[in-house]
């Protein structure tokens, strides 16, 4: 058994037919978790509501950690938005991305030589039988040869295929188990589709990480690995070994604010050269994927999620946070009807309540872009973010608009913005913004 409780995979389901039945099983489960919720209650039992979604997040995550892949992987995503989840929800759903139980050896080499030809014992002179890291899509052995460090990803049987199958399966799943509108889930899961079918994609992965790695080489203390095209394919990815901590064990250390500040502000510019320069941008900023140094420097580990933000988008975004457009009713209104936040048909009711709530959560995010220093150890900052998200989604006319608002390009960027911003609490930094969007 793993550290989370669960026995390593021996195998995975990778038929539709078979990840079907593993995800109704999961659904039959959760009516028993229900049935006891609505004994509980009518016997006037406390806490009836906390304990449903302790057994429901428990039990979708054991559930789903069976299949891996896709329908994990979304799981994972939602987990970020604080809006959207009860806290159970998000505690489970956040182990997916580090501590899913592994698969075994047997199933490990045979992947190993579907994609390369070969047994991993043939290509080095050393490779854990143990994963070192275990997540939604794929898990990591540490390999040698010589005196050479590798990491070595290798991709779960038939996530790729899988990927149509299983956000099918779960935009039902979803909608009902998080009570969001099945328009809305279909909004998101297009284009978590999209970035679903890149991050299988292991020769695309490589290219885009020397491609960033190269374009970001002259940023102080930011740090990439080297990748190895010959010991890699399509579900195999070799790269150098990194030393490093995790987040969890660089703050166990008790590093001081200088550190953490020095930390915090190489991830801030890293992910601003990233979007103003590239135009593209790593949108996994999970702690998982960096490993931090005791002299604040940080490496960037996994490129398997990148964003590309197309211009019209990008213009339409970053004007949102400027002072011109946000002091200037007319001009936000008319931004928010290019992005598709107020839409033709809104009552004057709607248009109102949808220009309000819009212009004040985008004043609360644009916050640490208007002054030249910002504090992200503020607590009461990030409490207030999730209060007034968790209020939104309660809100009775929000939850039955008629159809999803804003680009779709925004989710990927806006998951950038909170990991990075969620990252930053982690670290208690305090970060030089250098007015990336208000230069004055």
């Amino acid at each position: 058994m793993d550290e989370s409780g669960y026995k390593k995979g021996k195998s995975i389901p990778t038929s539709s037919l078979g990840r079907a039945a593993r995800l109704f099983g999961t659904g039959v489960q959760l009516g028993g978790n229900y049935l006891s919720h609505v004994t509980r209650r009518a016997i006037a039992a406390e806490n009836s509501s906390s304990r449903l979604h302790e057994a429901n997040a428990a039990t979708i995550y054991h559930g789903l950690s069976q299949l891996r892949g896709s329908a994990l992987k979304v799981l994972q995503m939602l987990s970020l938005d604080t809006g959207i989840l009860p806290e159970p929800y998000r505690d489970r759903f956040q182990l997916s991305q580090s501590s899913v139980p592994p698969l075994s050896f047997p199933l490990v080499v045979r992947v190993f030589q579907q994609t390369l030809g070969k047994a991993p014992s043939s290509l080095f002179d050393t490779f854990s039988h143990t994963a070192v890291a275990a997540a939604s899509m794929g898990q990591v052995h540490r390999a040698s040869k010589g005196d050479h460090q590798y990491a070595v990803k290798i991709q779960y049987p038939g996530v790729a295929a899988s990927i149509d199958a299983d956000l099918a399966m779960i935009r039902p799943f979803a909608s009902l188990l998080f009570q969001i509108k099945d328009s809305d889930v279909a909004f998101f899961l297009e284009e978590v589709r999209a970035r679903l079918k890149e991050e299988v994609d292991y020769t695309l992965e490589l290219s885009r990480g020397e491609e960033i790695a190269g374009a970001s080489s002259h940023l102080e203390g930011i740090a990439f690995p080297r990748y190895y095209p010959e010991l890699s394919g399509q579900r195999v990815i070799t790269m150098d070994w990194m030393e490093g901590m995790h987040l969890s064990s660089f703050l166990a250390t008790n590093p001081s604010r200088e550190v953490r500040n020095r930390a915090g502000q190489r991830l801030w510019d890293f992910y601003h050269f990233q979007i103003h320069s590239l135009r593209l941008a790593h949108a996994d900023p999970h702690p998982g994927n960096f490993l931090f140094q005791p002299d604040g420097g940080v490496s960037v580990i996994d490129f398997g999620c990148i964003k590309e933000i197309p211009s019209p988008f990008y213009e339409h975004y970053f004007s949102l946070i400027q002072n011109e457009f946000r002091k200037n009713d007319e001009k936000l209104a008319h931004l928010f009807e290019q992005m598709g936040i107020l839409l033709p048909d809104d009552t004057p009711e709607e248009r109102a309540l949808f220009f309000s709530i819009t212009a004040e959560f985008i004043e609360l995010l644009a916050r640490p872009f208007d002054t030249p220093v910002f504090d992200f150890s503020d607590a009461t900052y990030f409490e207030q973010i999730a209060r007034r998200g968790e209020e939104i989604a309660r809100m009775k006319e929000v939850r039955e608009s008629r159809s999803a608002r804003g680009p779709r390009d925004a989710i990927f960027v806006n998951r950038i913005y909170v990991g990075l911003y969620t990252l930053l609490h982690s670290l208690g930094a305090e970060v030089a913004t250098r007015g990336v969007v208000n230069p004055d």
